[in-house]
This record gives structure tokens, C-alpha cells and sequence, in this order.
């Protein structure tokens, strides 16, 4: 009884095994090998800039400038939308204007009602916005390059509505780093993979840009305004699909954000993003649950079919895994600038079974409304 025992759940290993290489061939390789397809011609068009601020004087000291110094010869603005700060924004920003003349400043002085989150004042944002194209950032993000506007914008051909970029975290000293850097790229591997391969199904606040009408058209965040959070991922679930959708993988487009300092303030910021996840369309909730499940119970599977079945079948499996898993996140780290997170690809691999445990009840919780 217990050899057949064994047996099934060496066949479990198998079927573990072989929806892991699935997704890394069919979906992850997409972004690892992805190439961007010469243009013709580059046209550039009118950009909005939004960033939404509350009580973030000494972000907006740091990192607007960034924003402002973008190399980008056409037209464009930088919004920021101050909702009801009574910190030195208000005086900060009317010093950055002195400057910069393309910054716009929006104060809300009234809070929004059943509006949680910063839906309201990403609306009016949008709502102030003088051109089409729209692009999202926040206040403690930083472009990691003068060309992030041009890179963005170049996406908008053929029918787009909709570009997603990838937001990083910047490096530092120590192990938790590396963990929040892992599991943004993680995530960013499967939201641009999945996209590439015609399947959008979220993008992040941090780097993120859509048309205006896209958004008057969908009636805004009107169906999602009683959710905390989701002013993102959720809007982009909605609206995202295979046709109007871009991404935009080049180490100039990228955006930078401070991580968190402790892991507790990572534990409730990503307990507040996955809370979201329940709200995404059935489709895309399977995709990523079946190979969510595939990671957590991969590992448990292999060491109780090497201890009780066979260990050499079991490892001969696991290295062709490995193999497949090592040339593919190579290539997507690299794209990605994480290229330094490689050597230890297989110690977050099985960091993200205890990941889950973690932080997989968050997506029972109810959300908490938060404005950021």
C-alpha cells in the first residue's frame, strides 16, 4: 500500500514539474528572449505626467526632479496632485514650479466619500490631464534613466491604449533586499510574460501608462471604488487586452522606489497588493493559482520522492528543471537590470515556498482601506 503510496506521489512531482517547465517555456521565456521589433519610424507624442502625493514632502524634494529633468523635446506635463497634505508639500511644489514650468500642482482640500484609496485624486489627475497619453508614477519613485518618457510613449503604435513598465526596487545592503527585489521581479515575470503572450492581466502604479479615453470610456475607477487599493492592477484587469497592449522591457524605463526597511512594513505592503487579487477575471486567477501551486508543492513533493521512492529519477527530473529555470531567469534578470539576483535564483526558489505561507492569506483578508 505504501510503495503505491510513493508512487503517486512521484507522479505528483511529475505533474508538478511539468507545469513549472510549461510556464517557464511558454510563458517566462517570452520576456527572457524578448526583442524589441525595429521601428521604422519614431514618432513622439504629447505626454501627461501623474503623480499623486499625500504627506510625502520630503519624496517629492528627492525624487520629483527626476521626473522634471526628463530629456523629452515634446510636448508634456508633470501633474501632481496634492490630496490634502499638511506636511511642506504645498511649498515645496510651489518651489519646483518657480523652476519648472511644465509642472502642473492640483490641491484637493476636501476628502473624497466612499472613495477609498487614491482613486479620487488619480481621477482628477487624469480629469486635468491636457493630453491623450497619460503615465503613472508615485511620488517615491524615481525614472532610472532621462529617456523613461520617450521609452514609454515609443509603445503607443498600432492600436495601443494600454503600457505596462516594470517598476524596481532599488539595492541595498542585506538579505531582505534581495528578497523584496526577487519577488517584484518575480511578479514582474509573470504580468510581463503573461502580456507578451497576449494574457495582460495587471501592471503597477509605479510605471504605468494608459490613454485618457481609455479611462473616460471604462468610466474610470467607478466599478472598483468601493475596493481598497486596485487603482492599478485592477483598472488594467478590466481594461487590458491582447490587442491595445504593450510593454515596454528596456533598462531606461524603468522606475525606482525605496523598499522597505523591515519586514514587517513589506509584510503589510504586500498583504494590502494581494488583497486585490481576488477581484482579477477568472482566467487569469487560474493561470497564476495553478502555477502558484506548482511552486509551493514542488519542493515537498521532490524530497518525499527521493527519500521514499527514487532518488536518482527524482534528481534527474529536478536538474532538467533547474537547467530550464537557471537559462530563463538569467536572461529575463538581465533584461530586467536584477542580473545580480541570479546566483541565488535557487535559494528564492525555495524561499517562495515559505513566501506563500506567509502571505497567502492576504488574499482571504478583506482589504484595508489605504490611500497609497
Amino acid at each position: 500500500m505504501k510503495e503505491h503510496l510513493w508512487e503517486i506521489i512521484f507522479y505528483l512531482f511529475c505533474f508538478a514539474t511539468f507545469i513549472q517547465v510549461f510556464y517557464y517555456s511558454f510563458f517566462f521565456s517570452r520576456l527572457a528572449f524578448y526583442k524589441e521589433k525595429k521601428r521604422q519610424q519614431s514618432q513622439q507624442h504629447p505626454v501627461s505626467v501623474i503623480i499623486c502625493v499625500r504627506d510625502e514632502d520630503e519624496n517629492i524634494a528627492r525624487y520629483l526632479p527626476g521626473v522634471l529633468v526628463q530629456k523629452y523635446p515634446t510636448t508634456h506635463e508633470v501633474i501632481v496632485v496634492n490630496d490634502n497634505s499638511v506636511d511642506d508639500s504645498k511649498y515645496i511644489l510651489e518651489e519646483l514650479q518657480k523652476t519648472f514650468k511644465l509642472l502642473q500642482v492640483v490641491d484637493l482640500k476636501q476628502e473624497a466619500k466612499l472613495i477609498s484609496g487614491k482613486k479620487y485624486p488619480l481621477s482628477v489627475g487624469i480629469k486635468e490631464a491636457k493630453h491623450e497619453i497619460v503615465l503613472l508614477t508615485d511620488a517615491d519613485c524615481v525614472p532610472a534613466s532621462e529617456f523613461w518618457i520617450q521609452k514609454m510613449q515609443e509603445a503607443y503604435v498600432n492600436g495601443t491604449e494600454v503600457v505596462i513598465g516594470y517598476g524596481a526596487y532599488n539595492k541595498r545592503p542585506g538579505l531582505l533586499n534581495k528578497l523584496i527585489r526577487f519577488e517584484t521581479f518575480h511578479s514582474a515575470l509573470q504580468y510581463l510574460s503573461f502580456a507578451l503572450a497576449g494574457k495582460p492581466y495587471m501592471g503597477v502604479g509605479r510605471n504605468l501608462s494608459y490613454k485618457k479615453d481609455v479611462f473616460i470610456r471604462n468610466k474610470g475607477f467607478s466599478s472598483i471604488n468601493h475596493i481598497p487599493g486596485g487603482d492599478d492592477d485592477l483598472f488594467i484587469n478590466k481594461v487590458a487586452t491582447k490587442r491595445n497592449t504593450k510593454v515596454v522591457i528596456d533598462k531606461d524605463a524603468i522606475t525606482l522606489s525605496q523598499p522597505k526597511r523591515n519586514f514587517n512594513q513589506w509584510l503589510r505592503q504586500k498583504t494590502r497588493h494581494y488583497s486585490t487579487a481576488r477581484y482579477y477575471k477568472k482566467g487569469n486567477k487560474f493561470l497564476l493559482a495553478i502555477y502558484s501551486l506548482s511552486q509551493f508543492f514542488f519542493y515537498p513533493l521532490l524530497i518525499v520522492s527521493a527519500v521514499f521512492y527514487s532518488w536518482q529519477l527524482t534528481f534527474i527530473i529536478f536538474g532538467a528543471r533547474v537547467l530550464l529555470q537557471a537559462f530563463v531567469l538569467f536572461k529575463a534578470m538581465k533584461k530586467l537590470n536584477e542580473a545580480d539576483l541570479w546566483p541565488l535564483f535557487l535559494f528564492f526558489d525555495i524561499w517562495m515556498f515559505f513566501y506563500y505561507i506567509i502571505f497567502a492569506p492576504a488574499l482571504w483578508k478583506k482589504p484595508r482601506v489605504n490611500w497609497s
